[in-house]
């Protein structure tokens, strides 16, 4: 085994141990001495207690393991999961109101927060969990924070420095991607500049940014239009009425090879027409036409073949509407948990894992939210991974996957809501 591995895996394993160690105790409080015994026997290592090693200049003997156990109970402290005892030296217990605020994940800390047979919800920051993944990648497909000027719940990156963000997360999975994988973005395109009417060029910067940083070729720009939007720019639109209020927002598709290119639009036909239908059970056109100088013709029997459908057109048309997001809503109330601010509904990734993927591929998502990818790939029969860095949109997640095969999920989470 790669020693590199193995030390993460120590890591996740001691963080799942300290984690659980508090779950189970329940309404009862754990010395560190007792949490020490605990940990060291569920890693099947009780001898890790005994051992000392010499750290820093000084050389003063200390013992990792329960140094590492201490880490992440602090871990458990900072996301308030676990309190001091008053009174107490060394003692501790969950809270009594766990996960009323957002949560993100420290540094290093990866926790898989449940999973079933298709796929794995991982709680933690993208770029450090699929830096260490080797599995190949067939599709990402997410929704990223947005560069909005007044941030949400869970916290958005500035303007100036949202390339370098979304190129950092993207590095990792890109590097994985097999030839011919794809890459969609939904983004924003009410960005705009400061005081000012005129639209931010971020998009723009972005997509130049992704094919000469990454290599990523941009294969369309689709819009996800939806007409139930909140009548937005506000101010610039329904104040000063010099814009028209936005009904779309671009979704961004690039490949690293487009010669190779995965995508397939057979496997998203839609219904024709009745009109289509009646022509086609007629034997097709009847007459002969030209038009634009010749460039288009019809002739007796054009569209007299029998297709199972249209080819999908380039334009979305979704509302934010959707039954996923209604039950993820009834489940995080019902659970005491914080309902997430943006949710695309689950027929945007349903698209295009259709369109993009196969049956078994692996499709990810970086910034994964509420898991409608995960949710969309494990219907379709795909196999999936998401990433989460707020630990309690993932406990509201895992309520949309419970009867899936093989669910399963991190004692941890059940003291979160």
């Amino acid at each position: 085994m790669d020693s590199n591995f193995g030390k993460e895996a120590m890591q996740l394993d001691l963080f799942s141990h300290v984690s659980n160690a508090y779950v189970q105790a329940g309404d009862e409080a754990i010395s560190n001495a007792s949490l020490y015994v605990v940990v060291a026997e569920k890693l099947g290592r009780p001898e890790l207690l005994n051992i000392k090693t010499p750290v820093g200049s000084s050389g003063e003997m200390h013992n990792l393991i329960k140094r590492k156990i201490r880490w992440f109970q602090q871990t458990l402290k900072q996301l308030g999961v676990i309190e001091r005892v008053q009174g107490e030296r060394g003692v501790w217990r969950l809270t009594e109101a766990v996960g009323k605020d957002l949560h993100k994940a420290a540094d290093c800390v990866r926790l898989v927060a449940f999973s079933t047979d298709l796929g794995v919800a991982i709680w933690g920051h993208c770029k450090d969990i699929f830096t260490s993944v080797s599995e190949p990648i067939s599709l990402c497909i997410t929704s990223p924070p947005y560069p909005l000027r007044n941030a949400r719940a869970y916290g958005n990156p500035a303007e100036s420095e949202y390339i370098d963000f979304i190129c950092s997360a993207l590095e990792p999975i890109v590097k994985n991607l097999i030839p011919g994988a794809s890459v969609v973005l939904n983004l924003s395109s009410d960005i705009f500049l400061s005081k000012s009417p005129a639209r931010s060029l971020y998009v723009e910067r972005l997509v130049l940014s992704l094919h000469d940083r990454l290599g990523l070729f941009l294969m369309d720009r689709i819009p996800w239009v939806n007409k139930s939007k909140p009548p937005g720019p506000t101010y610039w639109a329904c104040v000063n009425r010099v814009q028209l209020t936005t009904a779309y927002e671009p979704i961004f598709w690039f490949t690293n090879d487009p010669l190779k290119v995965r995508s397939d639009n057979r496997r998203v036909l839609e219904p024709h027409s009745d009109r289509q239908q009646r022509l086609m059970a007629a034997g097709g056109a009847k007459r002969s036409a030209s038009y634009g100088d010749g460039a288009y013709k019809i002739r007796p029997d054009s569209f007299g073949r029998v297709t199972e459908g249209k080819i999908a057109r380039n334009v979305l048309e979704r509302g934010h509407a959707c039954s996923d997001t209604k039950a993820y809503r009834e489940y995080a109330l019902n659970h005491n948990l914080p309902v997430h601010g943006a949710m695309f509904p689950t027929s945007i990734p349903e698209f295009f894992i259709q369109f993009l993927t196969e049956p078994n591929d692996l499709v990810v998502d970086c910034f994964g939210g509420t898991i409608k990818t995960g949710l969309a790939a494990e219907r379709l029969g795909r196999r999936w991974m998401s990433t989460e860095l707020i630990i309690q949109y993932l406990r509201g997640a895992a309520g949309l996957f419970q009867k899936f095969n093989g669910f399963e999920m991190h004692p941890a989470l059940r003291s979160i809501g």
